[in-house]
């Protein structure tokens, strides 16, 4: 009887996280001060790419599956903007002991990214982010059409396969 029990909990437990990764969630918020590479305040409403697609990464200098994550699209990434015009946004939750190393980490990663640092949080804590990595499809209205947590390789093509998707005009809420 236990591990019925423990396996129906199992199960919905596994229910509930694949749903919260493929529902309809809300806008980007767009009031909310971050800093940019340089430490300088930006309101999260300047977070835009004029009608396409974003890709948001929530990441950490400490968090390896962040760097393959960002590392491994890096590769493709000019690839992906000629195709289907998306923009990548980096967003660091490093706090003030490690928000230090941002800068460097993206300059010496050559990341073609926007790269911003969250460091008290707020924007973490405002669209629920957990864990990082976190990603994010920002639609180019601005409302956030899927998300997911963790990286694996090969995670880079069902994300790109999502924003060509998107630009056909197709439901990415959903499979």
């Amino acid at each position: 009887m236990k591990k019925i029990f423990l396996s129906l909990v199992m199960l919905v437990a596994l229910s509930v996280c694949a749903f919260a990764q493929e529902k309809t969630y809300s806008t980007m918020p767009s009031n909310i001060t971050i800093k940019n590479i340089d430490g300088q305040n930006v309101q999260t409403s300047v977070i835009q790419n004029d009608g396409k697609p974003m890709i948001i990464s929530f990441w950490a200098t400490w968090c390896k599956p962040c760097l393959r994550e960002l590392n491994t699209i890096k590769e493709v990434y000019a690839d992906w903007q000629e195709e289907t015009g998306v923009k990548i946004v980096a967003v660091s939750i490093d706090d003030a002991r490690t928000s230090a190393r941002v800068k460097p980490l993206a300059e010496s990663s050559l990341w073609d990214y926007e790269v911003y640092i969250d460091q008290n949080q707020d924007l973490k804590r405002a669209m629920n982010v957990v864990n990082v990595p976190h990603t994010f499809i920002v639609d180019g209205k601005g409302n956030i059409v899927w998300q997911h947590t963790a990286f694996v390789e090969g995670s880079e093509e069902e994300l790109i396969e999502l924003i060509r998707r998107l630009n056909k005009g197709e439901d990415i809420s959903s499979k």
